[in-house]
């Protein structure tokens, strides 16, 4: 290594470590060096949804508060490089065919127009206001939530939701981009500042006086490098358990599997303009009378005849004559040691296939003959609070960007702008003590953790 030395090291080149040297580098910073063993945004922010939200139930408005400004950033970034990133404001369209879940949707709705997220649009009639989202751009008039509970309003706009949908939530400041581009445009800026990319892992800090002194680098060839430094950026992703504890610090973050789905979806069942498409209710997996015998002899299979949970999802993904389709329903959250590659799951393409026909009908048509899917994912990396780590360690010099969940590409922008006014002294937003690690330090928090509620989770 020619330069021994630097101002920052950061662990992690995923898309909280590139967004933190591009903010460090925007407040002035020159000496940084990125420290990544594999290959820049690969292990999982290029697995993920891709999407944004400014819908964040809680119980306050700091989440709706950080990725308002995130989504701020995302859309400065789309102007300045011709939309590069491919930023769409196609929105989030929660379903039910539940018209019972319809006053929680309002209420919900109502409470977020409280926190920041915009005001809420009511539609119970065909001659209403409610206009769709364009396919492309991000026409920043789109805020705020419509309701739609007129069946036939919702069959005119969304004719492909299963004929027994009582409402539609759509969350319009929200949409997807393209995060391979925005974490290459994020790398290829910050290395105009002078940022520099060092492959390697990061095996050891050494502390000086309980400060951050020198960061241990090994390399490919099993040598072992020493970078002086007196900051220390945690920004390892799914292993930022294991290296906070280089520190001597533990965090309080746990990980879950996540996958994801994706195929050719040639039939056109879902349009491709259509938004996010999140369904809201338990769903039982539709099997023929024939499947549900073979599926009810073994121990292994008998799960699947009875109801899962709420939240499949997908999305239309790809420009142009793209077909693919991506599909995620994740069962199993329970928390589990991050390993890769990651283990397979063989049930994964059929359940996620079968729950989103529920919601799409037309997706049956695929039963007999299914298309052959991709499977990737990656790990959730959390909080019991869903709420990321930002800001200073408990060892002078360190500090963390993560716990970012499967937020991590919407809240980037904001969340290395944030930790880069907290390297740096600068001035900090009104929501950054919501996301410090010392907030578990308090009895009031931990009392306030026992009935959280709605962690956002998709």
């Amino acid at each position: 290594m020619t330069n021994p030395t630097a101002e920052v090291v950061i662990c992690g080149a995923g898309i909280a470590g590139v967004a933190a040297a591009y903010y460090l580098g925007k407040k002035g910073l020159k000496d940084i060096v990125i420290v990544e063993q594999g290959d820049p945004l690969s292990l999982t922010s290029d697995k993920s949804t891709e999407a944004y939200r400014n819908w964040w139930p809680g119980p306050d408005g700091h989440m709706i508060a950080l990725m308002n400004r995130s989504i701020e950033l995302l859309e400065a970034i789309a102007r300045e490089s011709s939309n590069r990133i491919h930023l769409n404001r196609r929105g989030y369209l929660y379903a039910t065919a539940d018209a019972g879940k319809i006053p929680m949707l309002a209420q919900a709705a109502l409470d977020a127009a409280q926190k920041g997220a915009g005001a809420l649009r009511v539609h119970s009639h065909s001659h209403s206001s409610y206009r769709p989202s364009p396919a492309q751009g991000f026409d920043p008039w789109l805020e705020g939530t419509d309701l739609i509970s007129d069946p036939t309003l919702i069959q005119q706009h969304f004719p492909y939701l299963n004929p027994g949908t009582r409402a539609v939530l759509h969350v319009r400041r929200a949409g997807w981009l393209s995060a391979q581009q925005l974490g290459m445009y994020l790398l290829e800026q910050a290395r105009e500042s002078g940022v520099r990319l060092v492959r390697g892992q990061v095996v050891g800090v050494d502390l000086k006086g309980g400060a951050v002194a020198s960061v241990q680098v090994r390399r490919a060839d099993g040598l072992t490098d020493s970078i002086h430094t007196s900051i220390f950026i945690n920004a390892a992703g799914p292993m930022q358990k294991q290296v906070g504890q280089l520190l001597g610090v533990e965090l309080p973050v746990f990980a879950e599997r996540h996958l994801k789905m994706s195929f050719s979806e040639t039939l056109g069942a879902i349009p491709r303009e259509a938004p996010m498409l999140i369904w809201m209710d338990e769903t039982e997996l539709p099997w023929s009378p024939e499947e549900r015998a073979v599926l009810a002899e073994e121990e292994s299979t008998r799960w699947l005849l009875g109801k899962l949970p709420s939240g499949v999802h997908c999305r239309p993904d790809g420009p142009g004559a793209s077909t693919t389709l991506l599909v995620l329903y994740n069962l199993h959250t329970e928390p589990v040691e991050p390993v890769f590659p990651l283990p397979p799951d063989p049930h994964y393409a059929e359940v996620a296939l079968r729950g989103l026909s529920v919601m799409v009908p037309g997706l049956q048509r695929y039963f007999e003959k299914a298309p052959k899917p991709w499977i990737d994912g990656g790990y959730y990396l959390k909080t019991q609070e869903n709420r990321p780590l930002i800001g200073p360690l408990p060892v002078k010099g360190g500090y963390i960007i993560g716990a970012l969940s499967g937020f991590g590409v919407m809240a980037a922008c904001a969340a290395g702008e944030l930790l880069a006014a907290h390297v740096t002294g600068a001035a900090l937003p009104g929501y950054a003590p919501a996301f410090l690690l010392s907030r578990y330090q308090s009895p009031a928090y931990q009392a306030r953790l026992q009935n959280w509620g709605d962690t956002a989770q998709l």
